[in-house]
């Protein structure tokens, strides 16, 4: 379907908004169809302030008058992000459904979604006429089945920027992202080569000129080797299509997003000393030599930043609060990752959610232990932890990600946060960490748990914390008292965490898809007392997550 289309469909028509227009290739236009208003499905009303608004803001006094109209430059780029990713997630154009809506909360709703279905609901519909959200979104055909697609051959069938359609006899085939999207990718290159004349770093100055190119010729390697070269920029940008997450049927394809950063310099250079551990927490891995034995890139970042802007997937449903980049395997072995954690938007997760869930859900005498320095570095090395492990399958060839398809992002998710808390502990215990003791930061984790479980199961986050919340449940690695209140308990949740640590790199390493998928039917579940407890945090009118108030206008630029 062409990205630019404007549509608007009637009930009877709604089958294309679900299909995405994918019976067509990409860059056909769709006919314009008169649809009346949409309603609110009733059981949705209290769902409506589920999210806590926050003004995204950061302290800009220290850059130049050139650096602040890049930042102006790049949050246009993002706005284009922003209308592909409405295109990728939802099949049509933004204002094609939220013009139909009359209640303003709604419409603010259907906005933070992308679309009718709530995502931290299981992606259940709130509106009237729709059906279940397709589970590869629109980047394939609605009607197309994984036999089909299994059993077909075309070139680029597993490729992360191209759409999956049909021609004209009914065969797949795909359409690149430079074809689908070329107009609004045009423009947005243009908006990056200008933000790059204005650049005062060099190596960010080239960054912005080959992810230009990027969009451009739809390779993006040469830009994220770029991207982990530069390292001395007080402003950076996350942008194009990068996460695979909203492709639930394969996790094949990558979705558009992007985020506008200001470098906190002073932080950045205090989390600088971690990234030197990695290769020898690398080898310290709980796991047989075999599902180890890939070495770490030594140019692993870590660095804080202000987020001043969101657009696309990082801005649906629950907000990203820390970022583990290049997803490409080769980038990450030759260079290591970048780790970014948003201090700003992490802040304001801790203060109106994770605190308040603490107080409701955490036993009196082991609140003490909520810190935001044990959260900070919770997620700080959840993202350091992606780096970690196993890429490619161990003895046979191929990437863990192609062999696990749509179960991979949530079991890396998985990964990430348990290896995430078991770097925690060994440099705490090695004195590498001096902030708090070993009780923050376990104590803090078991409450991070009930904030990502709200986020549901069709998040990748969401399936990754309930699997690991039933396998420390079953541990004993907490209790939960008679009031509903639960405790850590400490030598437990070590063993636990070491004996699913060895467990998730084993079936990465295998590339066990059958094991992966009865991990999640099995322990992917809420049972029927957690979701009593998580009813409490409703009830109480704690928050799932937080929603922005963000632009020029906000920044004051």
């Amino acid at each position: 379907m062409n990205n630019t289309l404007k549509t608007t469909l009637s009930a009877a028509a709604l089958s294309l908004i679900l299909a995405g227009c994918g019976q067509e290739p990409a860059p056909v236009e769709s006919a314009q169809v008169e649809m009346a208003p949409t309603n609110l499905v009733a059981s949705a009303e209290s769902r409506l302030d589920i999210y806590y608004p926050v003004d995204l803001t950061a302290d800009l006094s220290h850059l130049s008058d050139r650096q602040r109209h890049v930042v102006e430059l790049l949050i246009e780029a993002s706005e284009i992000m922003d209308n592909l990713f409405w295109h990728q997630a939802y099949g049509a154009s933004k204002s094609s459904l939220l013009s139909r809506i009359e209640d303003q909360r709604v419409v603010k709703f259907a906005d933070i979604n992308y679309g009718p279905w709530d995502r931290l609901n299981n992606n259940k519909p709130f509106l009237t006429g729709f059906d279940a959200k397709p589970a590869g979104a629109n980047f394939y055909p609605a009607d197309m089945t994984k036999a089909e697609f299994e059993a077909a051959e075309f070139p680029g069938k597993i490729d992360l920027y191209t759409l999956v359609r049909r021609n004209d006899q009914g065969e797949l085939y795909a359409i690149p992202y430079n074809e689908a999207y070329r107009s609004e990718l045009e423009r947005a290159a243009a908006l990056l080569r200008e933000a790059a004349e204005f650049a005062e770093d060099e190596g960010f100055k080239n960054y912005l000129t080959m992810r230009a190119d990027a969009f451009l010729s739809n390779q993006y390697q040469p830009s994220d080797f770029a991207w982990m070269d530069m390292t001395n920029n007080e402003i950076d940008v996350v942008i194009g299509p990068i996460e695979s997450y909203e492709d639930q049927l394969y996790g094949y394809r990558a979705a558009f997003e992007s985020y506008v950063l200001i470098k906190d310099m002073a932080w950045s250079e205090k989390l600088a000393m971690y990234a030197q551990h990695l290769p020898e927490l690398q080898r310290n891995l709980p796991v047989a030599d075999a599902y180890k034995a890939e070495v770490p890139g030594s140019g692993a970042q870590l660095n804080a930043y202000d987020v001043v802007y969101y657009a696309g997937h990082s801005n649906a449903g629950s907000k990203t609060i820390a970022i583990n980049l290049p997803n490409d395997e080769e980038v990450q072995l030759q260079k290591g990752t970048r780790r970014l954690q948003l201090k700003n938007a992490m802040r304001a997760k801790f203060d109106a959610i994770l605190v308040p869930i603490a107080n409701e859900l955490i036993v009196p005498e082991q609140r003490q232990h909520i810190t935001f320095d044990a959260f900070f570095a919770n997620t700080m090395f959840h993202e350091v932890a992606h780096g970690l492990g196993i890429k490619n399958l161990v003895g046979k060839e191929g990437t863990v990600r192609e062999a696990l398809k749509e179960h991979a992002s949530a079991l890396e998710e998985g990964k990430a946060d348990i290896l995430g808390l078991y770097m925690v502990t060994q440099l705490l215990e090695a004195g590498v960490i001096t902030e708090g003791v070993l009780e923050d930061y376990y104590t803090t984790f078991l409450a991070g748990i009930f904030r990502s479980v709200r986020f549901g199961a069709s998040s990748a986050h969401g399936k990754a914390n309930m699997i690991r919340f039933n396998y420390f449940e079953q541990a004993g690695a907490f209790s939960r008292n008679e009031a509903g209140q639960y405790s850590v308990n400490m030598d437990a949740m070590r063993a636990a965490m070491n004996s699913l640590s060895e467990k998730i790199l084993t079936l990465q390493g295998d590339g066990d898809y059958q094991g992966v998928g009865e991990l999640f039917d099995t322990m992917g579940n809420i049972g029927p007392e957690l979701q009593a407890d998580l009813d409490r945090l409703s009830a109480a009118d704690i928050p799932v997550d937080i929603t922005f108030r963000q632009g020029k206008d906000v920044l004051g630029i």
